[in-house]
């Protein structure tokens, strides 16, 4: 699936003009071409390389709105958790949840359990189990490395993980493609056109084959994050600030005494009272998140120490048997939640609910123009929904309905997915280990990623001996990723394609020979496989990588 812009493109009659391709404007691309409607999504980089691949992972209800009586919200997401578990099995989990209470807490035993009921209320027609209360004792026999100084008990419950965010917003685009949307990434748009008050489409540059281009349709959905108000101010748009973005920053680390066995923990931080997660992930864990007010570089955003040692010394708080320093931190990542800007208040009291910002409706009229502010993962497919909903209002077009919520994705489409898998892991080939990594990231894909590797049997295994399985790679994945999943870079097949950059290296080890599969296969210059090389481990640096921080060591 090559990325070509097409020579008509000035002349193509676009029904819609999406500007992100992260969780959110895939969705919305995924739905509107489903519905028939005649599609353009553009990304200045990748798909899902912005908040969505920066997140926790979780598609959860969200507990903790109940206080701040989003009922609505918590509902929404409830729903679409049980959706997300059936749509794409692969990628969505269950996954239970301990949440400790402590004398110093600041909700007790009786406001966790009034919590646990409302939620199992709003799930009524959930497929998971309801939630469970422990005493301290039956908490600590469930999990022994808490700490029991003031330990008043425990609420266990279900949500959801989706353990390669990424994955989801990347088949959500391919399935776009799929139904006819043309999808352009690294093309930033650099212009909204305008005439007689309206938005009629986009000037974008081509950030790989140089050059600019511009696309025309009746209605224009800016669903860039973040960067919202920035292509607002590339369209003249003078109205009110709409972003407000607040920080969130992870750590990752092995497993370490004490840890959770097969659960998360929701934990209270002792020291403000926030709750952050301590989950397995990856075969390692994963321990986030922060939420910070942020005004600074959208294009680059990482951990300070400052969050570090908070994550680090809370966990050490919650398990102290753990004793993790800053050495066991393998990896880190920080991006910015996409928030209602409110400039008073605190940054966790902002609400998660997504908002259809209609700029025909502002002060001063902008008429085909829609720009989406905050949301969440979990409920990306609703947000998709309602804004395709509006954009059939706008054209005044019969409205098929939308089907997202009952087709499965791409790698979800099985009748059967454990039988399917079972299957899978009995005829590949491969190692059960090695199968189920490759399950886990492509789903019912898996034996096209195989077809890849054609006779050459060395593109069937692992790149390196030592990369660890559970996000090991095989060079039949470099090219699959360019040529059926729109990857571009070296950074596209490790970072949002195959997850090789989420394991505990971040694919330093695996990195150069990446790139030679791509210079044997597809026909990339010696100095490009190099170049490439350069441009991840240069991008990675922002992760504080364990290895970059061993070799400066050894430099010093």
């Amino acid at each position: 699936m090559s990325r070509s812009i097409p020579r008509d493109i000035q002349q193509y009659p676009f029904d819609l003009i999406v500007i992100g391709a992260g969780i959110n404007g895939a969705g919305i691309a995924r739905d509107a071409a489903m519905r028939g409607l005649r599609v353009l999504l553009l990304d200045k980089g990748d798909i899902s390389d912005g908040t969505t691949q920066w997140s926790t992972r979780l598609i959860h209800g969200g507990l903790r709105y109940l206080e701040y009586y989003e009922f609505g919200l918590v509902r929404e997401s409830l729903r679409e958790r049980e959706i997300l578990l059936h749509i794409a099995p692969h990628l969505v989990r269950p996954l239970g949840f301990l949440v400790p209470v402590y004398e110093r807490s600041k909700r007790g035993p009786r406001t966790i359990r009034l919590g646990m009921i409302a939620y199992d209320l709003l799930s009524f027609d959930k497929s998971l189990e309801n939630h469970r209360m422990f005493s301290a004792r039956e908490a600590l026999e469930r999990e022994p490395g808490l700490n029991p100084e003031g330990l008043l008990g425990a609420a266990f419950y279900y949500d959801a993980q989706a353990e390669y965010a990424e994955r989801l917003a990347v088949e959500n685009a391919l399935s776009a493609a799929r139904h006819g949307a043309v999808v352009l990434t690294y093309a930033r748009v650099e212009r909204l056109l305008q005439e007689g008050g309206s938005v009629v489409g986009v000037e974008f540059a081509d950030l790989l084959g140089g050059g600019r281009h511009t696309a025309r349709a009746p209605v224009t959905v800016n669903v860039a994050g973040p960067w919202v108000d920035e292509v607002l101010r590339g369209g003249g748009y003078g109205g009110p600030r709409l972003i407000g973005g607040t920080k969130g920053s992870h750590i990752v680390v092995d497993p370490f005494p004490g840890a959770p066995r097969e659960e998360a923990l929701y934990v209270e931080a002792r020291r403000d009272g926030r709750p952050y997660f301590i989950v397995p992930w990856n075969g390692r864990y994963l321990i986030g998140t922060t939420d910070l007010r942020y005004e600074g570089d959208l294009d680059h955003v990482e951990a300070t120490e400052e969050e570090i040692e908070y994550l680090l010394d809370e966990t050490n708080h919650v398990i102290p048997g753990a004793n993790l320093s800053r050495e066991d931190v393998l990896f880190t990542y920080s991006g910015v939640r996409p928030l209602p800007y409110q400039p008073e208040g605190e940054a966790g009291s902002i609400t998660r609910r997504h908002i259809i910002h209609d700029h025909a409706r502002d002060e001063r009229p902008t008429g085909g123009l829609v720009s989406i502010v905050g949301g969440k993962l979990t409920t990306y497919r609703n947000l998709a929904r309602q804004t395709v909903n509006l954009v059939y209002e706008k054209l005044r077009l019969p409205d098929p309905g939308c089907r997202t919520d009952r087709i499965p994705l791409p790698g979800g489409l099985a009748d059967d997915f454990a039988a399917f898998a079972a299957d899978f892991k009995a005829t590949s080939g491969l190692s059960e280990e090695l199968a189920g990594r490759l399950l886990r990231v492509y789903g019912t894909r898996a034996p096209e990623v195989l077809e890849c590797a054609g006779d050459d049997a060395s593109l069937r295994m692992p790149l390196s001996s030592r990369a660890s399985l559970p996000t090991g790679l095989i060079g039949a994945e470099v090219v699959y990723a360019f040529r059926r999943e729109m990857a571009q870079t070296l950074a596209d097949v490790l970072l949002r394609r195959s997850m090789a950059g989420m394991g505990p290296r971040v694919a330093l080890d695996v990195d150069e020979a990446a790139a030679e599969v791509a210079r044997k296969h597809l026909g990339w210059s010696e100095e490009r496989a190099a170049e490439e090389v350069r441009r991840y481990r240069e991008f990675v640096r922002r992760y504080h990588p364990k290895d970059f921080r061993r070799r400066k060591a050894v430099n010093v």
